[in-house]
């Protein structure tokens, strides 16, 4: 195992609709599905499409959801030597899917939040560890902590938005976020129309460490210290539905990365992916 991926696992019921509700409307859904989610569970399934060996450290609970979650990483190859099993509700989310393919989603976090990070182990081969705003904070302080301690790479993606302190930062190789977490941290109503302003300004809070700046069909910006900015922009495709693209291009990238890629190479392979995930029906 190269990637440890600390994260959330949620049961995600999916509903498609021809838009999303407005405040006190109802509207007639077209289909559902369920499915394995929460950021942690999609990243992990990414990072093994494109080639990673993955364990997973989080929590699941004593339900049929948290069953099914954990035969569906088993299948996957997911190791789950560290996967922790609480005797409450597993995590959940509720997402609605629009015909254009965008969405919006609600998480529970159930036992998701009382994982124990004092009992995380980074087996010797653990090169990385990839984690997301979606646990408490103490929580990715902790694991953070012990990765760099360790000498592992740390793979952040600050997503949801959610308040990162400086010395959060400095525990950080690559921290990768979208146009509203990137506002979030540098405490802005938004990134306006220069991206690229605003990842040197994250760079300046985080100056040991990539950036990276998702932008969904706008691309891509980022940088490395010592490196000017670059911007590569998305591939065209065809929009079946985003949700779940930005876990993908961090499965990915995290990935790629332990594979020997550059830092553009990885972030091109990220996007790659996710172009792909948009464009197929699920």
């Amino acid at each position: 195992m190269n990637l440890l991926v600390v994260g959330a696992l949620h049961w995600d019921v999916v509903v498609r609709a021809p838009q999303l509700p407005k405040l006190d409307e109802t509207l007639r859904g077209r289909d559902v599905s369920y499915q394995l989610g929460g950021k942690g569970g999609n990243q992990a399934i990414a990072a093994i499409k494109a080639g990673a060996q993955v364990g997973f450290a989080g929590r699941i609970g004593a339900d049929q959801a948290g069953t099914a979650i954990r035969t569906l990483l088993m299948k996957a190859g997911v190791d789950l030597a560290q996967l922790q099993q609480g005797t409450g509700a597993s995590g959940m989310s509720v997402a609605i899917v629009t015909e254009n393919g965008e969405y919006g989603a609600v998480i529970v976090s159930a036992e998701n939040h009382d994982y124990d990070p004092l009992v995380l182990e980074l087996p010797a081969e653990c090169a990385m560890v990839l984690l997301q705003n979606e646990m408490r904070p103490d929580i990715l302080r902790t694991c953070a902590a012990a990765a760099h301690k360790r000498g592992a790479q740390v793979v952040w993606n600050a997503a949801p938005a959610k308040d990162i302190s400086p010395s959060d930062l400095a525990l950080v190789d690559t921290l990768i976020i979208n146009r509203i977490e990137a506002a979030d941290i540098l405490g802005h109503d938004d990134i306006g129309s220069d991206p690229a302003s605003a990842v040197v300004l994250l760079a300046e809070l985080a100056p040991k460490a990539e950036v990276i700046l998702t932008l969904g069909g706008d691309g891509v910006v980022f940088t490395a210290p010592g490196q000017f900015c670059e911007i590569q922009p998305a591939q065209p495709v065809k929009v079946i539905s985003t949700h779940g693209a930005g876990d993908v291009f961090v499965g990915t990238f995290a990935a790629s990365r332990l594979r020997g890629l550059s830092l553009s190479k990885a972030v091109a392979a990220g996007q790659q992916a996710a172009a792909v995930h948009i464009s197929q029906s699920r």
